[in-house]
């Protein structure tokens, strides 16, 4: 086994030290905050004692041939993003985190992942920092890829803690730390319905509204009634939700996916696509309105459904910034990613995710925002841009793999058309066209934007 210690404090702070490859196991899901599946983590250490510094997350590439690329680019994007905030990192603690599909294989998943455990190894030594200990977590069970001794790490594996009984466990519980759940779980109250009757009136109702909304969207005279249109259903929604008695996630969940109509939802779903009026949605961000928009914008994301998952980055990541401005950085970033998954090129989402992972205080911003509110003006060209200038200026990156190129435009991204992708076909109404077959829906793809050039964009 080998004998390192982790310290999870900085200097002058209480301190819990960690030794061996047990209590690091155990220590993950307070490290993230929720139980990481299907993940890669890479934690960096910091000084003799080895204390916790910057971390990172990434889904495991399902192909192995996308291992080598992605090992170069996390250990590349861990090491440079801590010299920026704590110094170069002395060694990098690495865990992956997959589960057998029948629950029974830890092992068989431990081997599979041996290649590229070594990989990251072999990215990290590249960069002249070590990977002092590389684990797999499956099945209940952890493995050292590090430790040749049998006697202290055999092939069946360890058995994780049970929970609340560590060391580390006690620390949490007297920090006032709380793990969420799985990271499965937490995506969960995001992602799309699936239930076939929900899923077929939520896209009939966005099928219903695009047509009437996307020309006025595209009209700069009518797209100002739009934006107001769009604020008030949903600060409407707000106080319907507010009003709602509190409830455990799931039933809390389920009662606001209730309390909203699918043609109130698809109104605000595609009204929120116009970059201005998401932006000064953004002010909803502190007290008791902070938590009625999270819940509103969960509920939003769970009804982009079918072609129109794309439409979910807004408000997702209106999710991830009140989860961040509200102290939730485990939220936001799990809100952010899946931003980022709907559409990588979603400009909001780049800066707020590479923000929170940087460790840069959203004060700044909400100060921004609040002036913003106060003027009556959009607050995107003031606020975000100047979150981006922070973290330019930090050399920030994302710890997504897929980096963040420059546009031909200089930086100020158009939105992207309201579009319906390949294969996907439309429901209509007996005896009536297709919605996308209307004039509205060939403007619309001509036009392949919201906005004209030069004007608010879906950033």
């Amino acid at each position: 086994m080998n004998k390192h210690q982790e310290s999870t404090g900085r200097a002058g702070e209480q301190q819990i030290t960690l030794r061996g490859p047990a209590e690091l196991a155990d220590a993950l899901p307070y490290l993230m905050g929720f139980y990481p599946n299907d993940s890669v983590v890479m934690v960096a250490l910091h000084g003799g004692r080895g204390r916790f510094g910057g971390r990172l997350r990434l889904g495991i590439p399902q192909a192995p041939g996308e291992w080598g690329p992605v090992a170069d680019q996390l250990a590349e994007c861990l090491v440079s993003g801590s010299e920026r905030r704590e110094g170069r990192p002395d060694a990098i603690v690495v865990f992956l985190c997959q589960d057998s599909p029948d629950g029974s294989g830890g092992r068989l998943t431990m081997e599979r992942l041996r290649p590229f455990a070594q990989r990251l190894r072999t990215a990290c030594g590249a960069l002249d920092v070590p990977v002092l200990e590389a684990l797999c977590i499956s099945d209940g069970r952890y493995w050292s890829y590090c430790c040749p001794d049998l006697r202290c790490c055999p092939d069946q594996g360890n058995p994780l803690a049970m929970p609340g009984t560590t060391v580390m466990a006690a620390a949490a519980a007297y920090a006032g730390v709380h793990v969420r759940g799985t990271l499965r779980d937490m995506e969960a109250r995001l992602q799309p319905w699936r239930t076939p009757a929900a899923v077929t009136a939520q896209e009939e109702a966005l099928d219903r509204a695009a047509p009437a909304l996307i020309p006025r969207l595209l009209d700069e005279r009518a797209r100002g009634e739009v934006a107001t249109e769009t604020l008030r259903t949903a600060r409407t929604l707000m106080a319907r939700i507010e009003e709602a008695q509190p409830a455990p996630p799931a039933l809390s969940d389920a009662g606001d996916d209730q309390l909203i109509g699918s043609d109130e939802a698809a109104a605000i779903i595609l009204g929120l696509q116009d970059r201005e009026t998401r932006d000064k949605a953004a002010a909803w961000m502190e007290g008791a309105e902070a938590q009625a928009a999270l819940r509103l914008w969960r509920t939003l994301a769970r009804r982009c459904v079918g072609p129109y998952g794309e439409h979910a980055a807004a408000p997702l990541t209106l999710a991830g910034w009140v989860s961040w401005s509200t102290g939730d950085e485990p939220g936001a970033r799990v809100a952010l990613a899946l931003a980022l998954r709907a559409d990588p090129d979603y400009t909001f989402a780049q800066l707020l995710h590479r923000a929170c992972n940087e460790g840069l205080d959203p004060e700044a911003l909400r100060r921004c925002l609040r002036e913003a509110a106060v003027e009556g003006a959009s607050p995107d060209a003031r606020a975000v841009e100047a979150v981006m200038d922070t973290a330019d200026d930090r050399g920030a990156t994302s710890p997504r793999v897929r980096r963040v190129r420059p546009r031909p435009d200089g930086g100020r991204g158009q939105g992207r058309a309201h579009r319906r992708p390949s294969g996907e076909r439309v429901k209509a109404s007996s005896g009536s066209p297709r919605p996308w077959a209307s004039a509205a829906g060939r403007r619309s793809r001509e036009a392949r934007r919201y906005g004209r050039r030069g004007s608010r964009t879906r950033r």
